[in-house]
């Protein structure tokens, strides 16, 4: 999910950036810090939103930047388990698709599309139920459910798997067609017509 996060950091403001404005610069030098990178705490760093920093800074020997403390916003983007997200297929392949969900990319298993037997075409990029005749290609909106989420060691790499084989997931167009059938009465039971067997007379 996303979130709003209140952090603190000291910010080096670098002598050729003294006549600019102080905030402007904070801001620039915090996002190169922060923005894109997995911390594993936080999830993934999307953007910084906001900042407050001190006129005042310190200088340190032998260096003629400023140092500045400094509060700002980040937004965060962290998935959590059993979680149902929407997002886009970005790539498919014979092993399954990557899915796009908020900032990064989830694996969807070739296992985990349908309950049907899948079959990948290369030549036209879609993977396709070999009964239910559904496709899911680039392009297509799909909601998933999260099942698996690492972050990596010390924040590095990170890694998220995702699910579609339960009722209402998968493809948003299949959703809809699902939610159709229920919606439609069920068919009324045929009565059936009472047949008079005449005993033959011996």
């Amino acid at each position: 999910m996303f979130e709003i996060v209140k952090c603190q950091d000291v910010v080096r403001v670098p002598p050729e950036k003294f006549n600019h404005d102080l905030k402007v610069v904070a801001l620039e030098e915090l996002s190169k810090k922060y923005e894109g990178t997995l911390n594993a705490d936080l999830g993934y760093i999307v953007a910084i939103l906001d900042v407050n920093v001190s006129p005042s800074g310190k200088i340190l020997p032998g260096d003629g930047a400023t140092y500045h403390q400094a509060e700002f916003t980040l937004l965060t983007y962290k998935p959590e388990l059993q979680e149902v997200v929407e997002g886009e297929v970005v790539e498919i392949g014979d092993f399954g698709s990557f899915i796009r969900v908020g900032p990064v990319e989830a694996l969807l298993h070739i296992s985990q599309i349908l309950d049907d037997y899948i079959v990948f075409d290369g030549k036209k990029g879609i993977l396709l139920g070999k009964e239910t005749q559904r496709k899911l290609s680039t392009g297509d909106k799909v909601r998933v459910r999260i099942t698996a989420v690492s972050m990596g060691k010390g924040g590095l790499g990170g890694k998220i798997g995702v699910t579609m084989r339960q009722p209402f997931l998968g493809k948003l167009e299949w959703i809809e067609e699902d939610v159709k059938k229920l919606k439609e009465p069920a068919p009324k039971p045929e009565k059936k017509k009472a047949v008079k067997m005449e005993a033959k007379k011996k």
